[in-house]
């Protein structure tokens, strides 16, 4: 399923659409799909290099607006859609226990989020239960998720061609890698909440 995803992203990478759907992709993961943009940006940057740091900010700007929506099922609609995506992804039982303390290190806790693999849609929606400063969560958003990206982006855009083969050659490991460290980000946060 992974390497359809990764081939199919290769080829729409040079496509009209392409930034838009890796402005869809990112938007979304920040507020309620499980997939992280990085399926779509590497392989968009590896087909394309010399767009490598305009698809980091296209990232960036999505995933930053994506998490605002997800704030806002927080702080708007927690009682309906923030429960269910919490209940759907197992956390909802602990977040209670965390709603508490949040606030004291929040700025932190969306920086780190916005930098691993832990699922980042649930922070920026306990951001808005919480009501995290609003600005604090922006620019801890901004700053962790444009790190993020744009070190992907610059990693891949440096490297290139050998980068390329090596995932070529190497996919199905890295696939298997990429979904451990998806279920661990998953499990970090169980153990959070």
């Amino acid at each position: 399923m992974l390497r359809k995803l990764y081939d199919w992203t290769l080829s729409i990478a040079a496509h009209r659409h392409a930034r838009w759907w890796l402005a869809a992709i990112s938007f979304a993961e920040s507020s309620f799909f499980p997939v992280p943009p990085d399926v779509a940006l590497m392989p968009m940057v590896l087909a394309e290099r010399k767009r490598a740091f305009e698809y980091a900010l296209i990232c960036t700007i999505a995933s930053v607006l994506g998490g605002i929506a997800g704030y806002a099922i927080g702080y708007f609609l927690f009682d309906t859609i923030g429960e269910w995506i919490l209940s759907t992804y197992g956390y909802h039982g602990k977040f209670d226990a965390v709603q508490q303390s949040y606030n004291e290190h929040g700025a932190w806790i969306v920086f780190t989020a916005g930098l691993t693999p832990i699922p980042y849609k649930v922070f920026t929606i306990a951001s808005g239960v919480t009501q995290l400063n609003l600005f604090i969560f922006i620019v801890a958003s901004t700053a962790s998720r444009g790190l993020r990206f744009f070190a992907v982006a610059g990693l891949l855009w440096w490297f290139g061609p050998p980068i390329r083969a090596f995932i070529d050659k190497y996919f199905g490991l890295l696939s298997f890698l990429f979904v451990v460290l998806l279920i661990g980000g998953f499990l970090a946060v169980g153990l959070l909440f």
